[in-house]
């Protein structure tokens, strides 16, 4: 069992300036405390090696679908496992979906409570503007892919049961992009694409109970609150055996699938039940929901996210003019537009007004360059946005074949926009990070994160 991180000094107030220039809790993309830094950068180290598994099964996947042997993996993506009981007769297409992802977002609602009941984010002018740049970063996108396909631009009928497609971040690509690209960004910024990226799937997963729910049944939703309080009150009593938990947990989730809500929404919902602070404060030990969250996250990023970018991203092309036909489509063009240009002017522009009718100021070792690359990383799109283009349209269908040619090619541009724009910068963030780096005084914490108690 590994030891835990090294813990800042501890006080009584809250959080002070992230420099001497001025308060952290007033400033845009402010510097957080020491602990939460590091374990936002352990976080971020994790989702790099998931974004690159990611990004592997993706392509192995399209490349698959584009050879002589297609047929091979329509076969195996489409091949039916499981029980008839509560509706698991499931293709392995569907099961990575509704199943695997669930873990996922697992994860994402284990990461939500602690960045709020514990992390720097639980001060609520902190926790305003990611929040509010997620939901910027999901109306703009949602209004130009609307306004495309209303328009009807391309070659083609608009379709607006897309509307959220490009709504989504995916953390753990963008992570990986990071990584390919070494740009060494600045801690402030880090932390806010990690919880943008949380709050975003927040958001997505109750667009998808809400807007893609196609007929529910409300006596086996009913019934899946009886396991899940069941899970609630062993996690809050500090129980977490696995031959309990799991049991409980697998069952809750199918009977939300039975209800006719996506699965994936039970894995939040069991997430939010989990307690992340320890009941005794003078513990220094992880709390439950950093110790599911250590152990569930391998799970995760390594397995259950690259399995299903494995069998949604196999579309066949059809060579160039295939291609081309898919990017005529008004479906695919607007989720390219929203993923490009919407995600950079939502969390960009949500941003600016917050800085401009609020009295929160950019930080000052950034500059707006720096918040509009991070918007453009925030537009690759690919996880959530492949399982709503799913939902809309139907496994295998032509239009979420064209869905599947839309997040890709948009997710590949803002990656390279934010490559670009990121690189230009690369110099400043390695100062930045050097600066850090810097303890003169040798007790084990960055000076940059004690500059604050010196103004």
């Amino acid at each position: 069992m590994t030891s835990p991180a090294p813990q800042p000094p501890t006080s009584s107030g809250p959080p002070g300036p992230s420099s001497p220039h001025g308060s952290g809790a007033g400033r845009l993309f402010a510097r957080g405390s020491w602990g939460e830094a590091s374990r936002i950068a352990d976080v971020l180290r994790a989702e790099t090696t998931g974004g690159v598994l990611l990004i592997v099964a993706a392509v192995v996947a399209l490349t698959w679908a584009n050879t002589p042997w297609s047929d091979a993996y329509a076969r195996l993506r489409d091949l039916t496992v499981g029980p008839h009981a509560l509706h698991l007769d499931l293709t392995l297409g569907q099961w990575a979906a509704d199943g695997l992802l669930a873990i996922f977002f697992f994860v994402a609602g284990l990461e939500l409570k602690r960045e709020f009941v514990a992390g720097d984010l639980r001060d609520a002018r902190r926790a305003a503007l990611p929040v509010a740049a997620a939901v910027g970063g999901m109306v703009v996108p949602a209004l130009l892919f609307t306004l495309v396909n209303v328009l009807d631009l391309g070659s083609g009928d608009g379709d607006l049961r897309g509307w959220a497609i490009p709504t989504a971040t995916d953390i753990a690509f963008a992570v990986a992009v990071l990584a390919v690209i070494s740009t060494h960004l600045p801690s402030g910024l880090r932390t806010f694409l990690l919880t943008l990226a949380v709050v975003d799937d927040l958001l997505a997963i109750t667009i998808i109970a809400v807007f893609y729910t196609a007929e529910l049944q409300l006596l086996w939703l009913a019934a899946a609150l009886v396991p899940l309080a069941a899970f609630g009150v062993l996690v809050q009593r500090r129980i977490y055996r696995g031959w309990l938990l799991v049991p409980l947990a697998l069952l809750t989730w199918g009977l939300v699938h039975a209800s006719g809500v996506h699965a994936t929404v039970a894995g939040v919902l069991l997430a939010f039940t989990v307690p992340v602070l320890r009941r005794d404060r003078a513990d220094d030990r992880p709390g439950l929901a950093e110790h599911l969250e250590h152990v569930v996250r391998p799970l995760s990023a390594g397995v259950a996210v690259p399995l299903f970018a494995f069998f949604a991203a196999g579309v066949t092309v059809g060579g160039w003019s295939g291609l081309v036909d898919s990017w005529r489509d008004p479906v695919a063009l607007g989720i390219v537009v929203g993923l490009v240009v919407g995600k950079t002017v939502g969390i960009a522009g949500s941003t600016w007004l917050l800085a401009t009718f609020t009295r929160a100021d950019l930080d000052d070792e950034l500059s707006w360059i720096d918040v509009v690359g991070m918007a453009m990383l925030a537009g690759i799109g690919f996880t959530v946005s492949l399982l709503i283009g799913e939902l809309a349209f139907g496994t295998g269908s032509l239009r979420d074949e064209h869905v599947k040619v839309g997040v890709l090619t948009g997710s590949l541009i803002a990656a390279g926009l934010a490559s670009v724009v990121l690189r230009l910068r690369n110099r400043t963030y390695r100062r930045l990070c050097e600066l850090e780096g810097v303890d003169d005084d040798g007790d084990g914490v960055p000076d940059v994160y004690q500059a604050r108690s010196a103004g």
